[in-house]
């Protein structure tokens, strides 16, 4: 499948990179409808106007651009999540097929890590990688080893460098620059040196980028097929755009806490969910006037003294708890509880699932689901997982929440669940059963519960990929995994880990979270018959927003 995202990269951001975003987006649109976009600019850039001149795909500067560059410098890493939204809203506006993504340009302001950041944009937005690398003062040598620490610096965040631009280049010197760079076995063009930096010298650098760069060579250098990173920021954005294509309706029973409705006020504004709010909704209508929100209206607000609500809800209350003995006034005082009044809603069919958990404990959240909602035909446990994103990809890890000590048949189920929640976000799952032994090298009675539970995974589960007894380094890295487990398919690419016990789990979910930098999304709540999940009561309004979208997901199962 041809790559159809293209990052123009530069560690100079001048001295010819102009001619080559120029030159490639006019290749692109031989092709396809190609959209122009710019991570980070400054507010005195005049390039962009220039290549929308050039562009198919019918923006303007305001879609194309991304973050003001002064902005970007101040947080890079907070930036990066509003690039890949902003990115993700011109190409659904444009409807393009393909998109040119042009790098920062050179500065009066040196900052040492621009081009790191350019890498990390490239792998956000999934593009394949087009160097621009100027030759002009280098010696042969020099321009060996910057284009070699520039591919490095690629591929160091999951980037594919899919051909070298030589700018610069004396054309007497074409053939030797060509040759010194064929080791690196991607495609290398050389364009003299050709001013660029007005509108006027637009004709004038085509023909430059033509004259030594055919067509049909920028398109072939497409053609390849590249396992794209999936960083943490391109798979929280994913989220909204899956649960966007069938939206699903979430009920928030504690919709006047501030960071619910600043993550519900989100949502609505970009009409990735539906909403029900528990609550008085003048009161957070109010609310969210003074936070300055502006999409809070598009939720439906549910009162908790609604009698057209309450009393279908007792009845059907007394019904599920009849064998507890429940009254009628006993429900209606249960019914006070915000969680169960939501959990309620999701049982009488308006909403799709729940999420809940910013002013609640864990257990406030899943008692009712269980007592009510209740376990999938099948599932003999509830479990919870975090999707863990990390630098280049997302695995899951299981139980960290619920399930003190599993029995081997407990730690199966959570084994095929996990894998059910890996397949719902896109992942092909690779199940490791964690241990301190590989593969027999360890023994003991914790040890044989985990081996007992791979087997009957395997039982109920043939298709799945599966190993076990597996310590974590083995499951993880292929290189331990060919010492430890050599043969074995599996180990070194387990992406669902399987902890033995809840104290396992949690230590380790939580030890990788701070230690690595990665982002826990979570915990899923595996085996209800209904989506409910749980929020930490220590929650950013960005992982409520993941929270709701993921429900909304796994609601569409």
């Amino acid at each position: 499948m041809a790559v159809t995202n293209i990052y123009i990269a530069s560690p100079e951001g001048a001295n010819g990179r102009n001619v080559v975003a120029y030159g490639v987006l006019k290749a692109l649109t031989t092709k396809y409808k190609t959209a122009v976009f710019r991570p980070a600019v400054s507010n005195h850039d005049h390039f962009t106007p220039i290549l929308l001149g050039a562009s198919n795909a019918g923006l303007g500067v305001a879609l194309s651009s991304g973050l003001d560059i002064h902005k970007v410098r101040r947080d890079k890493e907070a930036s990066r999540g509003d690039i890949v939204a902003a990115f993700d809203d011109a190409m659904s506006v444009s409807r393009a097929d393909a998109a040119l993504i042009v790098g920062t340009d050179k500065s009066h302001v040196n900052d040492p890590t621009a081009y790191e950041f350019n890498a990390n944009i490239a792998a956000d937005l999934q593009a394949g990688v087009f160097l621009a690398i100027c030759t002009i003062d280098r010696w042969p040598d020099e321009l060996r080893e910057t284009v070699q620490l520039s591919i490095e610096g690629m591929e160091a965040a999951g980037n594919k460098v899919l051909g070298i631009f030589v700018t610069g280049c004396d054309p007497r010197h074409s053939v030797f620059v060509k040759n010194t760079l064929a080791e690196f076995g991607l495609p290398v063009w050389t364009i003299p040196q050709t001013p660029f930096t007005e509108e006027a010298q637009a004709d004038a650098a085509l023909k430059a980028f033509q004259d030594n760069v055919p067509t049909e060579e920028v398109l072939k250098a497409l053609d390849v097929d590249i396992e794209f990173p999936v960083t943490s920021y391109a798979f929280q954005h994913s989220l909204l755009g899956r649960a966007k294509i069938n939206k699903k309706t979430i009920v928030l029973p504690e919709g006047e806490e501030d960071r619910i409705i600043k993550a519900a006020d989100y949502l609505l504004e970009r009409e990735v969910v539906n909403l029900i709010i528990v609550g008085n909704r003048d009161a957070i209508l109010a609310r969210g006037a003074e936070l300055g929100l502006h999409s809070l209206d598009k939720a439906r607000f549910q009162s908790m003294d609604d009698e057209n609500i309450v009393k279908p809800m007792v009845a059907k209350l007394c019904e599920l708890r009849a064998k507890k003995g429940m009254t009628e006034e006993q429900a209606r005082e249960q019914l006070k509880d915000a969680s169960y009044f939501g959990t309620m809603l999701v049982v009488l069919g308006y909403a799709d699932g729940l999420v809940s958990g910013s002013i609640n404990s864990t257990a406030n959240t899943v008692r009712p689901a269980l007592q009510v909602i209740k376990t999938k035909p099948g599932a003999s446990l509830v479990s919870g997982s975090f999707l863990m994103c990390f630098k280049d990809h997302v695995a899951v890890f299981a139980d960290c929440a619920i399930n003190l000590n599993p029995t081997a048949e407990q730690l199966a189920d959570i084994a095929i669940q996990s894998a059910e929640t890996a397949k719902a976000f896109g992942i092909e799952p690779k199940v490791g059963m964690l241990s301190y032994s590989t593969l027999g090298s360890g023994k003991g009675p914790d040890v044989d519960v985990v081996e007992e539970a791979t087997r009957i995974v395997r039982e109920k589960a043939p298709e799945l990929p599966v190993v076990g007894s597996i310590q974590f380094d083995a499951a993880w890295s292929p290189t331990v995994a060919a010492t430890k487990a050599k043969g074995n398919d599996v180990a070194g690419h387990v992406n669902v880990f399987v902890f033995p016990d809840l104290c396992a789990g949690n230590i380790g979910y939580k030890a990788v979270q701070r230690s690595s930098g990665a982002l826990a999304i979570g915990p899923v709540l595996q085996g209800l018959n209904k989506p409910v999940n749980d929020l930490s009561r220590g929650a950013l309004v960005q992982d409520i927003i993941n929270t709701i979208a993921l429900t909304a997901i796994e609601a569409q199962q």
